[in-house]
């Protein structure tokens, strides 16, 4: 029996190469802000430890304070909601378009419309599985309301929005990015921050590290260990391995899209018309970081199968309405989302990654259509 696992990390000779390159005291975390944003067209990145990391750091850049008030789509990894209350600010939660499992752009503007507190600073938009929101709209409607815009790009390095990249836009405040957006089996880690804004730039930067800023060995008699700290900062500087790991992916992220594309093709070709299954629907850019579909019921028992089969699933997301202490804490209803809710109990990801061969996709396809068999 095969085993396919949901996601991979594909390593070779570059990374080993890179790894040496840092043992010999090369900056890599310099080297790869560079590389960024020349790859997204951004006037400024910077690193950090993780991509959590990347949007506490944002949150911390704008100034966020206890009872300010953020908006988040109801269907992100926990996360976004996270990097909020650590602030003791209030995350709002948005129901979700139920084709592309964005934010719901519509019920957005609604909330911004009967708004009437001082404290709504913004807005954490995640671009779910690689398909951008209608970042257009999105725009429009930041401007209309005067509200700040940080996009969780978690799931979509590389992907592009009517030809240019997420990242790309001067209309965003501050956008995060992972290197590792699955969390699960990674060789390394990191997220980076990007903006067109300098003074964002200049207080993330200082943030990052603590908020130090130290003397340099110069000729006018600086003294290289001196050092202040000029604010509360925090310590989520990427380490130099983790640069230089990172610095190899971003070199072939354009090459693995490109094959999450053709697997995307296949798994398109192959399952339409499958009974019981849905597929993705694409209406805008999409680069597949993740392949969803929906299962018309028995989700849970659908993906038992697969996974005796050898394929590994998930499930993205479970809504944050639905965790414990979200619930608990703003005592919200099942049925608050209902759009939300409806698609969490249909919804499955099944394995697109670029190290699948196209032997390891057919193997998915016949066993997803084995399975759709024996559905009542």
């Amino acid at each position: 029996m095969k085993k396919i696992p949901l996601f991979s990390v594909t390593v070779d000779k570059e990374e080993s190469q890179k790894l040496q390159d840092v043992l010999q005291d090369k900056d890599t975390p310099t080297e790869l802000e560079e590389k960024f944003c020349e790859y997204v067209s951004s006037d400024f990145s910077i690193t950090t430890s993780n991509e959590t990391a990347a949007l506490h750091l944002a949150m911390t850049a704008i100034d966020l304070k206890r009872g300010d008030k953020i908006i988040c789509s109801v269907n992100a990894y926990p996360n976004v909601p996270e990097v909020v209350r650590h602030f003791d600010a209030e995350p709002i939660f948005i129901d979700i378009d139920p084709d592309d499992y964005n934010i719901d752009l519509d019920e957005l503007e609604k909330v911004l419309s009967k708004n009437k507190s001082k404290k709504l600073k913004g807005a954490i938009i995640s671009h779910v599985a690689g398909q951008p929101t209608d970042l257009d709209r999105l725009y429009e409607i930041a401007n209309s309301y005067g509200i700040m815009i940080v996009e969780d790009a978690t799931n979509a390095l590389g992907a592009t929005y009517k030809g240019k990249r997420v990242g790309s836009f001067a209309n965003v405040d501050m956008c995060a990015f992972s290197f590792n957006p699955h969390k699960q089996k990674k060789l390394g880690n990191g997220g980076i921050l990007t903006t067109f804004n300098e003074e964002l730039n200049e207080r993330a930067r200082l943030l990052r590290n603590n908020a130090i800023v130290q003397s340099s060995w110069d000729s006018d008699g600086g003294l290289g260990y001196v050092y202040d700290v000029v604010d509360i900062g925090l310590e989520y500087d990427m380490s130099k391995f983790d640069a230089a790991f990172n610095l190899s992916l971003l070199a072939k992220n354009d090459k693995e899209i490109e094959r999450r594309k053709e697997i995307a093709a296949i798994y398109n070709k192959e399952l339409a018309n499958t009974p019981h299954i849905e597929l993705p629907v694409v209406k805008r850019d999409h680069i597949f970081s993740l392949y969803i579909i929906k299962i018309d019921k028995n989700r849970d028992s659908f993906a038992r199968e697969l996974y005796k089969r050898g394929i590994e699933v998930g499930l993205h997301y479970i809504p944050l309405h639905l965790l414990s202490y979200y619930k608990q804490k703003y005592s919200l209803r099942v049925n608050d989302f209902p759009k939300a809710l409806r698609n969490f109990q249909q919804i499955l990801s099944i394995p697109i990654h670029a190290g699948m061969s196209d032997e390891d996709a057919y193997y998915v396809v016949e066993q997803i259509k084995e399975v759709a068999k024996s559905r009542v």
